[in-house]
């Protein structure tokens, strides 16, 4: 399975570490060359450089996922950013390509509402903090209401083989607050 994840900080750094860990080939995207070069270091020392291979590091996002099975995004939980960097990962993304967010803030089916793959969007309920956390021992993952089987197993199949235990939860839509009857 090929990984993209999009930002090379301190979270996108140790995503990849795990995933190149646990066998999955990953590219590593920031737009700043001194968090890839930071990365890239990082990931030098901690992985030698017999294994490093299994990571590329890149400068953009067209790049990153270009035949990405996953691309995870590790931007902050902010709505502004979530949605311009969802709509770049789903202009630039294959068709197969499925979406993943850490996010607490931001329902995913809004973020889904607003790609061409809606079926294919996951959120990762946690913060960069907790995901960071080398002691998380699981994961908690929502989708919206149409998301694929397909979708939800191979999004489990990633963080199973990072070694985590797997919740998965479909967010509820909110209901519309209409007055019978009345106006809205």
């Amino acid at each position: 399975m090929q990984v993209a994840i999009i930002g090379a900080g301190p979270l996108g750094r140790r995503l990849a570490l795990a995933a190149a860990r646990a066998g999955f080939e990953v590219l590593l995207e920031d737009v700043m060359p001194s968090n890839l070069h930071h990365a890239q270091e990082y990931l030098r020392q901690e992985l030698g450089p017999a294994a490093l291979p299994s990571v590329q590091f890149v400068s953009t996002i067209e790049e990153a996922v270009r035949e990405a099975d996953l691309a995870i995004d590790c931007v902050p939980d902010e709505l502004e950013s979530k949605l311009e960097i969802f709509c770049l990962l789903d202009r630039m993304a294959p068709p197969k390509t499925v979406l993943v967010s850490p996010m607490k803030n931001t329902s995913i089916a809004d973020l889904a509402s607003c790609t061409y793959r809606a079926e294919k969007c996951v959120a990762v309920l946690a913060d960069a903090k907790e995901l960071a956390d080398a002691s998380l021992s699981g994961v908690t993952l929502r989708t919206p209401p149409q998301a694929a089987e397909e979708t939800v197993r191979l999004v489990r199949e990633f963080w199973q083989g990072l070694g985590l235990a797997v919740i998965f939860q479909q967010e509820v839509p909110v209901q519309s607050s209409a007055i019978p009857g009345g106006e809205v």
